[in-house]
């Protein structure tokens, strides 16, 4: 794969405000897309929260301590921006922030990790989009000095997403309207997990169960010399398992098959989703990445790099709902420029 990934994502749908909303049967997730301007990138949910990340400049080398800088924020009149900063440190420091010189905001670091929200918040967002150059000191050190480059537009999409535009609570795109003409945030999408049954460890898989196997999910090749396709209970009669279908340098593809049965007559199936995971070709054959089965939450995750940074690629987690993996959350990064954390582009409440 090479240096970029072309996230397949689409633009989340407008939904009707209210405190939860079932997915109707047949509608599936839409994930939101991702927009980049110039040295940023910026993607919004399903419920219209909105997250713009700054990259690398183009053709920029990596620095030795490289500094992210994001700007996120919920839908809704009484939502109000953040301003989170991540870099690569140890222990707390008092950071300062500098836009052409002049000291707009500070904020507090532990580990690496800073977030700046209120008023200040806002006022940096504004005066980034406005800059020209930006600093971070750690006392009188820079620490880093991400691009501004692009940040106006990235807010703006941020403004008109969200339904801002026009209004006083817009960053970039004023107006004189009050904050009742913003449009709520789209209500959030519920989905019931089925809880998976405990038990003592499954039995390894037996030599024609994985010829079988290999022969149903035309993997045959790629399963030899690889790890055990792992195992999951879903219910009494229903396993899932994983079985390898190829590796590479930091991605391990697996299909994801549902037998049910007794060991040595098994009937085997494809796992049904409610959205394909990321790296499915044909929508009637999933195939994860680096893939994990959390029993106790009912969760599947799968999540591929674009490069071995892991600046840029994909992720999906579901649950079982008794039926199909449903998705919960989906993120991704389609930019290569530096950015290690990734956008989230959908988002769903788990209820038991």
């Amino acid at each position: 794969m090479g240096a970029r990934m072309n996230i397949a994502v689409t633009l989340a749908a407008m939904m009707t405000a209210g405190a939860a909303f079932a997915q109707p049967a047949g509608l599936g997730p839409r994930p939101g897309t991702l927009e980049t301007y110039r040295d940023w990138t910026i993607g919004c949910d399903n419920r219209n929260r909105c997250e713009a990340v700054s990259l690398l400049p183009e053709a920029a080398a990596s620095p030795d301590a490289p500094v992210m800088l994001g700007v996120s924020r919920a839908a809704g009149a009484d939502a109000g921006a953040q301003v989170w900063i991540s870099r690569d440190a140890k222990g707390r420091s008092d950071l300062s922030i500098f836009i052409d010189g002049r000291k707009i905001a500070s904020a507090l670091s532990n580990d690496g990790e800073a977030r700046i929200e209120g008023p200040q918040a806002a006022a940096l967002a504004i005066a980034m989009a406005r800059g020209g150059a930006m600093e971070i000191r750690a006392g009188q050190k820079v620490v880093g000095s991400p691009s501004l480059a692009g940040s106006a537009a990235a807010l703006r999409y941020m403004d008109a997403r969200q339904g801002r535009a026009g209004t006083i609570t817009a960053l970039i795109a004023t107006g004189p309207l009050g904050a009742t003409a913003v449009r709520p945030a789209p209500a959030v999408v519920v989905v019931k997990r089925a809880p998976v049954p405990s038990g003592p460890p499954l039995a390894p898989l037996r030599r024609e169960e994985l010829a079988a196997l290999g022969k149903f999910t035309n993997c045959a090749d790629e399963m030899k010399g690889a790890q055990p396709p792992g195992q999951y209970r879903l219910s009494k009669a229903e396993t899932l398992i994983f079985v390898p279908c190829g590796a590479g340098a930091y991605n391990f593809t697996s299909i994801p098959v549902i037998a049910t049965g007794i060991a040595g007559h098994r009937a085997y199936r494809l796992a049904a989703f409610d959205y394909q995971p990321g790296w499915s070709e044909d929508p009637r054959h999933p195939m994860l990445v680096n893939a994990g089965f959390t029993p106790e939450k009912s969760r599947l995750e799968s999540f591929a790099k674009g490069r071995g940074l892991g600046d840029c690629g994909g992720s999906e987690t579901y649950v079982w709902d008794g039926t199909r993996f449903r998705l919960i959350e989906a993120s991704a990064m389609g930019e290569c420029r530096g950015a290690w954390r990734w956008i989230t582009t959908w988002s769903a409440r788990v209820v038991e």
